[in-house]
């Protein structure tokens, strides 16, 4: 079906696969350009529901025009990740953003033990997110003062985590599945899940699979959604 300018004015619910090394923020002023330049409008509402990480993959939602009333509601919805957190070694970051700093023992650590360390997390519990995350404090991303290495005191947060499984194990890397809440920083899982290993963690792999309903089976990557908004020109002016 082709979609008009009225269509994305008042409103259009996109499934983007983000690719690695891209910020959600880079996918929506893509996205809100290509749609631009295709209509020649000058200003068309865009935002997404729930930031990715550079360094992850996976599914964002993309909303235009007036459906970005509703970004909250998607916000708000279960997400689902799947990863690898490599054992052993820790980074500031907690992913792979920054150097390892510290290394420990993993010549403990079984199967048994990874999974029965998972029930320690599920249900609702206490997290500190990251000190590299976007999250504001006095007025500053906490990245910023990351970055400049300053410290802060962050203060955690609940948060829920309803299913948490290790899918394969290749020590030091161990492959997993999670579905949580809003606001639930699997960076700080893999930390948090490395102390309880009485060991360290940091993230290695993150892919967002699921937001709500939505399945990324069903996203498009930024290259296709052009293509088609390409298509949709060439069509509509060989349509009498």
């Amino acid at each position: 079906m082709i979609k008009t300018e009225e269509d994305f004015k008042k409103g259009q619910v996109l499934l983007i696969d983000k690719p690695l090394n891209w910020t959600s923020f880079q996918v929506v002023n893509k996205l809100r350009w290509e749609i631009r330049q295709r209509f020649n409008i000058k200003k068309i509402k865009v935002g997404h529901a729930g930031t990715l990480d550079p360094l992850a993959s996976g599914l964002l939602i993309i909303c235009t025009g007036k459906q970005t009333k509703e970004i909250h509601i998607y916000q708000g919805q279960e997400k689902e990740y799947t990863g690898s957190f490599t054992l052993g070694a820790t980074t500031p970051s907690y992913d792979l953003e920054t150097e390892i700093d510290n290394t420990f023992p993993t010549a403990h650590i079984t199967e048994t033990l990874l999974k029965e360390t998972t029930q320690q997390f599920l249900g609702n519990i206490q997290q500190k997110p990251p000190i590299f995350s976007a999250i504001k404090k006095d007025g500053k991303r906490l990245y910023e003062l990351a970055r400049k290495g300053e410290t802060t005191e962050i203060n955690a947060r609940t948060v829920r985590i309803s299913e948490f499984e290790i899918t394969k194990i290749n020590l030091p890397i161990i492959e997993f599945r999670v579905v949580c809440s809003k606001g639930t920083y699997i960076r700080s899982l893999a930390y948090d899940f490395g102390l309880a290993l009485n060991s360290g963690a940091h993230l290695s792999a993150l892919r967002r699979t699921k937001i709500g309903d939505f399945s990324v089976d069903k996203a498009a990557s930024i290259e296709n959604f052009i293509e088609s908004l390409h298509l949709d020109s060439k069509k509509s002016e060989t349509t009498p």
